[in-house]
């Protein structure tokens, strides 16, 4: 009690609205529910539109019954406060059957149904992995989700800025209905990033498609792209120079051994491309396609690339060399390659001068990433010449595979090396380096 007798104020009740708001920021669905019922303050603080912006829903295929009363708790508050959203995230997390994904196509549409009437702020969507191609997915479910979804994107394509449908996996007809519902009120459209890797189901060649050229031909403002190369063809980048190219950034382009990638695209193209699209950088993730006939028709010298992964994910080929990539390939990039990621089966092909030499050739590289079997002299000879500032890298990281169940001669090397060079580790790299058993 204060001297005249009236109960006293705890700090709480004096934290200004905008610090409120900043808790409750931090809080999950339950707690701010909780926090919400302190005082008439609080309660307000509750619906500030700025808590409510960005919204995760995962929808769990096997629920826990904690996993079920969280999804029921979002997927409520997401229709009480979702005029305030700004980002919204779904999550497909494991769908084991046809009932599930009739419960998820269900709860969707309604959701979908009511954002579209009463949000005028949505700029960001995420929806990744439907796999709408799998068997679960019945074709009067899929056809009416996909109606629904399209039905959404053009309520909202007069402002949305960013999609990502990546692992739709979707037929070239049923993909092209989504994307075009995007430009569907003024027949073009000013989103900004579209994500739509693995969005075609697999072994599509797309790239010969007329109805995809139409329909990327009605996005005029494209800044990111991120896409599968059996998109990729002369007629695509003559649209993205013709149409984006003064805002067009960043095009992210996988490579999948089971997706086509045998067309033949012109340097010309590129080169045009890269002309009129100065800002463009392109960023290369391969899986599995690492023969160096298959790379030379895609890596061409005209692209402006920024990164590039190579992943053979475990699988060895004794008819496959590295060898030529690296010295034939990859060295006409380095006046701008930044970030190699090289996760290789070599078991067969010692590739250490070969590596060193391509890092030492590119000027601008920042990011090492290799698993592979090297020796672990590799390692010493790098960080020397990286001492001697004869090249630029700011991460490295190296899983050493070898064939021998003991590697503890090759660790206490490693630690040798280290503690050699631990002055520079520790002020100027992001450095992990471990031995890794291949047997």
């Amino acid at each position: 009690m204060d001297d005249d007798g009236e109960p006293e104020q705890s700090s709480w009740a004096y934290l200004p609205d905008v610090c409120l708001r900043h808790v409750f920021h931090w809080l999950d669905d339950r707690d701010r529910a909780r926090a919400a019922l302190v005082c008439k303050k609080w309660s307000c603080a509750m619906y500030s539109g700025s808590l409510w912006r960005c919204r995760t829903i995962t929808f769990y295929g096997q629920p826990s019954r904690a996993r079920t009363l969280e999804f029921r708790s979002a997927l409520w508050y997401t229709k009480k406060f979702g005029k305030y959203l700004k980002h919204l995230e779904i999550k497909l997390s494991n769908p084991y059957n046809t009932p599930f994904i009739k419960k998820f196509q269900a709860i969707m549409r309604g959701l979908l149904s009511h954002l579209g009437k009463c949000n005028s702020h949505l700029i960001s969507l995420s929806i990744k992995y439907l796999e709408l191609d799998c068997l679960i997915w019945k074709n009067v479910v899929r056809a009416q989700f996909i109606k629904n979804l399209a039905t959404f994107l053009r309520r909202m394509s007069n402002r949305l800025d960013y999609l990502n449908l990546k692992g739709a996996r979707i037929t070239l007809e049923e993909g092209c209905e989504l994307l075009n519902s995007l430009s569907s009120l003024t027949n073009r459209s000013f989103i900004s990033e579209i994500n739509i890797e693995d969005f075609f189901s697999l072994h599509l060649s797309v790239y010969r498609s007329a109805l995809f050229h139409q329909t990327m031909s009605k996005f005029h403002s494209l800044t990111i792209l991120t896409f599968n190369y059996n998109c990729i063809s002369d007629e695509l980048l003559d649209i993205l120079r013709e149409r984006s190219s003064h805002s067009l950034c960043t095009l992210n382009i996988k490579c999948h051994i089971h997706d086509p990638h045998g067309q033949a695209v012109s340097g010309t193209s590129w080169a045009n491309l890269a002309k009129r699209a100065p800002k463009l950088n392109v960023n290369f993730f391969f899986e599995r396609v690492m023969k160096h006939d298959h790379l030379a028709r895609i890596l061409l010298a005209e692209i402006p690339v920024r990164s590039i992964s190579l992943r053979s994910c475990y699988f060895s080929d004794p008819d496959w060399t590295m060898r030529p990539t690296l010295t034939d390939l990859l060295p006409a990039y380095w006046h701008g390659l930044q970030k190699l990621t090289l996760e290789l089966n070599n078991d067969h092909e010692l590739l250490d001068n070969e590596l060193l030499q391509l890092i030492l050739s590119c000027k601008r590289l920042l990011f090492l990433k290799v698993w592979a079997f090297l020796s672990v002299s590799f390692m010493e000879k790098l960080l020397q010449n990286r001492a001697e500032r004869k090249c630029t890298l700011t991460t490295i990281k190296v899983r050493i595979y070898t064939a021998q169940d003991n590697s503890t001669e090759e660790e206490q090397l490693l630690a040798d090396i280290y503690r050699k060079f631990k002055y520079l580790i520790d002020s100027e790299l992001n450095y992990f380096v471990i031995t890794y058993p291949m047997m």
